[in-house]
């Protein structure tokens, strides 16, 4: 059990772009430069570091970029935006344990201007995993969003709804996003009416279902609550810590389950988060949930007992709890998660941009449809 031992202490983030016109080491080691400047600590004060398996800048590269000197603890996690709250749970598991006293996380890459993830599958070394991918590709599964298609088109047929039902999570994002500096779309809210204009991409998801492509940087510091209080900003407590993937788990195409119109691994978060923290829904002021897909983000709703299977739009539609607050993924910028921690920290802070009054415990969510991980953050005391 690691609740209410160690805190977020930290955040930083590069600007978010289309094309950085920099490489992914400069912008990590800006995010953690930022991070470590925003807790009031120093490179030197840095024993730790946690990243994502495709990360292209090694712990050991981004410390010697950051000035970081001798490291006590490192950790990659794997399976892409999954790994988001993951690296935070390293890291506060290493604080809990006496590895690391101060660890960053972070997660660097110019997924616009460079490797583009939405393009899905383009060459692929022979493993395990790109054998169950095989079974897909050859009938025209070849990319993120035509994976997800397939969920969502069940989920829809089970329930009786229409694609529209997505639509409430763009709306509710790019409103978020409409008023946030940092935001890619800034200024740009959508409606309903926008969203069902929008193009098809892999029926029944539309453009506007879809998270936009990023160039950025995002790092986050962990370390003790007792350490963090003495810092420069209020600690986020970290009330609990989870991973989870469901049986006859794959990346992305589960698709030999007995349902496919859920998120069983983010079930297994729920139920962790839920258990450990004694907390429920009704505990919850903020919802910070993975938004590369619109239908994920009500599936999600519904693993955590937020509503009943096949009413997440319908409760996303009713605004009874702050959702992506920064504008998420499709708003803000598509930064694997790590821009929705950000987010949490500053609602337990009272500095968000949208700031929800009050806000003591908010609940962050990391990629689904693949092994995933979730956080509950809350206020000190």
């Amino acid at each position: 059990m690691i609740g209410g031992i160690a805190a977020v202490a930290g955040i930083g983030a590069t600007a978010f772009t289309k094309d950085s016109g920099r490489s992914e080491l400069a912008l990590a080691a800006e995010a953690v430069r930022a991070a470590l400047a925003d807790a009031g600590l120093g490179p030197r004060d840095v024993d730790g570091m946690v990243t994502f398996t495709m990360d292209t800048s090694p712990e050991i590269t981004v410390a010697q970029a950051a000035g970081i000197g001798e490291l006590t603890f490192f950790s990659r996690v794997h399976y892409g935006g999954g790994a988001a709250c993951a690296t935070v749970q390293q890291a506060a598991l290493a604080v809990a344990a006496g590895l690391a006293e101060v660890v960053v996380c972070y997660r660097a890459f110019n997924e616009r201007s460079g490797r583009r993830f939405g393009a899905g599958v383009q060459s692929r070394e022979p493993s395990a995993e790109g054998a169950a991918l095989g079974w897909g590709l050859p009938y025209g599964l070849l990319t993120p969003a035509s994976w997800v298609a397939m969920a969502a088109r069940r989920y829809l047929h089970t329930y009786g709804l229409e694609p529209e039902v997505f639509g409430h999570v763009a709306v509710t994002d790019r409103r978020h996003a409409a008023t946030n500096p940092a935001a890619y779309f800034h200024g740009r809210p959508i409606t309903l009416a926008d969203h069902a204009a929008s193009r098809w991409i892999a029926e029944p998801l539309r453009l506007l279902d879809c998270c936009q492509e990023t160039d950025g940087g995002q790092a986050l510091v962990v370390t003790s609550v007792e350490r963090a209080r003495t810092l420069a900003r209020p600690p986020a407590v970290i009330i609990a810590a989870a991973q989870g993937a469901g049986r006859a788990q794959e990346q992305m195409t589960s698709y030999y389950r007995d349902g496919i119109d859920g998120l069983p691994e983010m079930g297994v978060v729920a139920r962790q988060l839920w258990g450990s923290s004694g907390l429920g829904p009704a505990d919850v002021d903020v919802a910070v949930l993975y938004d590369h897909f619109t239908p994920y983000v009500l599936m999600q709703l519904e693993e955590f007992g937020f509503c009943a299977p096949g009413e997440g739009g319908a409760f996303v539609e009713s605004d009874v709890l702050p959702l992506n607050t920064h504008g998420g993924q499709l708003g803000e910028a598509y930064l694997h998660g790590m821009n929705g921690i950000a987010e949490a920290v500053r609602q337990v802070r009272g500095t968000a941009v949208n700031q929800v009054p009050d806000a003591a415990r908010v609940l962050v969510t990391a990629g689904t449809g693949v092994p995933t991980s979730g956080l509950l953050l809350g206020a000190d005391g």
